[in-house]
């Protein structure tokens, strides 16, 4: 019986064209099974399968388990999993998330060792298996086939075994999306006008144009969703940028606040360019102000932009799905993020990174499949499937293509961040407060920028 399983075996091999060389002890140990898990949010697993099912072409002994988690859940099921040490191999977390993190976090290292499985010949086909050390992604490469945002959030200072510390990357991007202002086409052509503002002072002209009040003074059609906190989507992204755009330095070489203060260069202004912006988004829920178009009882500025109730929404690529889904038939467009005239172009970014777990076995495989799928051929199956912005320079021109995306790409090398602490959400939350503190009146400007900028130092 044994004889006959025997003969059947290898006459299986025989028929598929291929049988396996005899492979060396040491390449034998690692092409054993590895079972490698992967969270994320907000893809669906399909956008990975293909990418999955091309790595196992040459790597077929590594297995790669997906799980999407919700938004709201996944930080907390994250941070319990790699506590008890039953985490995934591989996730992703916020750009403003990588020094939170970075403890829990594996750098690249410079070189990865990792098998891979071949077939050779043309009439007897062999399963060859080769182990191969290759060298990893260079800081070099990684700033010259990413925009120049992604080396300040992904190179991270590591101190290596002897003490000496060195810049290390944490992790690569597949995506990054940046801040744009969607507009309701029959609005604008309601009122008149032809495009959407490119600047901020033609933008204050639109809104009051676009504002509508009833009898009593309430608004009955909002010109923009900006100027609130709470009902504002990514209102602290929105300050964020606008501070940048206006001078403001946002933090300093330590990662303290400093947006509160006047940067060295400009102290000819008679008010600190942070209080400028905040003064300036404040006074669109002021209704003293001739831009006002803005209340904190409205709803969720997305919901309002799809409602048809506002004419201008400061949203992400993300947000597109939600919009057609929601709105199909809604008339709207997108363009790029309004900028100070005579500044240089600032535009606000937004993206998630892959990164490995400290705690992984496996440390070889899962750095070589993130990199693989970072790989220009690769991402770009990544992207047609989930439909996002691009993070590679070289995919911007084909994306250029998008009536979608061409707006998010053309800002891809001039978008950037800024939080450094160890509790982005933390400073988030510091920056509505803010704004929150302004608009209701319980502080005055200065007061509620001082505050802010304590609360976001206590983030480090």
């Amino acid at each position: 019986m044994k004889k006959l399983l025997l003969l059947s075996l290898l006459a299986a091999l025989t028929l598929s064209g291929a049988i396996c060389k005899s492979v060396p002890k040491n390449v034998q140990e690692r092409t054993k099974p590895v079972q490698l898990t992967y969270w994320r949010v907000f893809d669906d697993s399909d956008a990975f399968d293909r990418l999955i099912a091309d790595y196992n072409k040459t790597h077929p002994n590594v297995s790669i388990t997906y799980r999407k988690l919700r938004y709201d859940e996944f930080e907390k099921k994250l941070l319990e999993a790699l506590a008890e040490d039953r985490g995934p191999d591989i996730f992703s977390i916020h750009n403003t998330w990588m020094r939170g993190y970075q403890s829990k976090l594996l750098s690249l290292p410079d070189t990865i060792s990792i098998p891979y499985r071949t077939v050779e010949g043309s009439i007897k086909k062999e399963v060859v298996w080769t182990l191969k050390t290759e060298k990893t992604l260079s800081i070099k490469d990684l700033k010259t086939k990413f925009p120049d945002q992604v080396a300040e959030d992904v190179v991270l200072k590591e101190a290596d075994s002897q003490g000496n510390v060195k810049d290390k990357i944490f992790g690569l991007p597949l995506s990054v999306d940046s801040l744009a202002l969607f507009y309701n086409k029959e609005l604008l052509n309601a009122a008149g006008l032809a495009k959407p503002a490119e600047d901020w002072s033609t933008f204050q002209t639109h809104v009051k144009k676009l504002t509508k009040q009833d009898s009593s003074g309430n608004i009955t059609q909002s010109g923009a969703a900006i100027g609130g906190s709470s009902n504002v989507e990514r209102s602290s992204d929105i300050l964020s940028v606008l501070m940048m755009q206006n001078g403001a330095q946002m933090t300093d070489a330590n990662g303290y606040a400093t947006f509160n203060k006047t940067p060295a260069g400009l102290e000819d202004r008679t008010t600190a360019p942070g209080i400028e912006a905040l003064t300036f988004y404040t006074d669109f829920a002021s209704p003293q102000k001739e831009v006002y178009t803005w209340t904190e009882n409205m709803p969720n500025s997305l919901d309002a932009f799809i409602q048809g109730k506002t004419a201008y929404f400061f949203g992400y690529a993300y947000h597109i799905p939600t919009i057609k889904s929601r709105a199909p038939k809604l008339q709207y467009a997108i363009s790029k993020l309004p900028q100070i005239s005579g500044n240089k172009e600032i535009n606000f970014a937004n993206y998630w990174v892959e990164v490995i777990s400290k705690k992984t076995k496996y440390s070889n495989e899962a750095w070589d499949f993130t990199q693989f799928i970072a790989k220009e051929g690769n991402v770009e199956k990544y992207l047609d499937k989930t439909e996002k912005p691009t993070a590679l320079r070289n995919l911007i021109q084909g994306q250029s293509e998008d009536i979608n995306l061409y707006t998010f790409v053309s800002q891809l090398l001039t978008a950037q961040s800024w939080y450094k602490g160890k509790n982005a959400l933390n400073a988030e939350s510091a920056l509505k407060e803010m704004i929150s503190n302004v608009v209701s009146g319980a502080k005055t400007m200065q007061e509620a920028i001082e505050l802010g900028a304590q609360k976001v130092d206590q983030t480090l």
